[in-house]
C-alpha cells in the first residue's frame, strides 16, 4: 500500500480543517515544501496535495507552490482542490504534476469527466467524499443526493481507475477511520482506493495494508506526532507492525 502524507494548503501554509469546516483550521506550517521534504526524508514516495482555495472558488491560486513541491522533492504529487474543467487540469498536468483529482466538477459535470478521462487516462482520480452515504461536494458544504455507491459504480464503468475516498465524519478527527466502509469498497468494485479520514494510528494503517488497498492519506496525525511517518511507510509496504 502506498502512503500519501497530506499538504493542505491555504494563503500559502500548510494547514489542516476539522472535519472541512474552514472556521476550524489550525496552521502547521509556513513553508509547506519544507514539508514535503520532511515526508521524503522519512521515506514517503508520494504526497497528497490540496488547494483548499481552489476548492472553493475554482483555479490554481497555488500552482507555484504546489509545482514546487513536486520540482524540489520529487515525490508521486496528485493534488485536488477547484480542478472543474480541462483548462485547469492540463495547466497542472503540463506543470508535471502526476495526478490530478476531481472534486465537485465529477460530480456535477459527468461530460467534463468523460473527456478528462478519455484526454488524461490514469493521470484523472476522483475524490468520493462522503457524509451520511451520500457524496458531498463544494468542498464538502453540499449534499449532492447522489449515495455514494452509485457513484463509484459510474466511476467505474467511465474508466477512472483511482478513487480518494473520505468518510468526512472521520476527517481530522483523530478517532480512528472507517475501516468497514474502506473494507466493503474494496470488495465491491474495481478501483484503486485511497482511504482517506481519520487515519490516525499505526493500526488504521495496518488494517488499511491488511485489506490490500492501494493507498492511505495520513493529516492530522503527522502534524500532531501521533503517527512516526517513517513507521508508517515502513508498515503500509509491508512490514509487521
Amino acid at each position: 500500500m502506498l502512503l500519501f502524507p497530506a499538504i493542505d494548503l491555504y494563503e500559502g501554509q500548510a494547514v489542516r480543517l476539522y472535519k472541512g469546516d474552514y472556521a476550524q483550521k489550525t496552521v502547521y506550517s509556513d513553508d509547506p515544501v519544507s514539508v514535503a521534504a520532511d515526508f521524503k526524508a522519512k521515506g514517503a514516495s508520494c504526497v497528497h496535495v490540496v488547494d483548499l482555495e481552489g476548492a472553493k472558488t475554482g483555479g490554481t491560486p497555488n500552482l507555484e507552490l504546489v509545482t514546487r513541491i513536486k520540482r524540489e522533492t520529487g515525490l508521486f504529487t496528485e493534488v485536488g482542490g477547484g480542478i472543474r474543467n480541462l483548462a485547469v487540469a492540463e495547466r497542472y498536468l503540463s506543470a508535471g504534476i502526476d495526478r490530478v483529482i476531481l472534486g465537485t466538477a465529477a460530480v456535477e459535470d459527468p461530460e467534463y469527466l468523460e473527456a478528462a478521462v478519455r484526454l488524461y487516462g490514469e493521470k484523472i482520480a476522483v475524490g468520493i467524499d462522503i457524509r451520511d452515504g451520500f457524496v458531498a461536494v463544494k468542498g464538502w458544504t453540499v449534499n449532492s443526493g447522489i449515495p455514494a455507491t452509485v457513484f463509484a459504480r459510474r466511476l467505474e464503468v467511465l474508466g477512472v481507475r483511482t478513487v480518494i475516498c473520505t468518510d468526512i465524519s472521520k476527517d481530522g478527527a483523530m478517532a480512528g477511520t472507517n475501516r468497514a466502509l474502506y473494507r466493503n469498497l474494496s470488495l465491491a468494485f474495481d478501483l484503486n482506493i485511497i482511504a482517506s479520514g481519520g487515519v490516525s494510528s499505526l493500526d488504521d494503517v495496518a488494517a488499511l495494508a491488511e485489506m490490500g488497498l492501494y493507498g492511505a492519506i495520513v493529516g492530522k496525525a503527522y502534524y500532531t506526532g501521533a503517527i512516526d511517518l517513517r513507521e508508517a511507510v515502513r508498515i503500509a509496504e509491508g512490514g509487521s507492525k
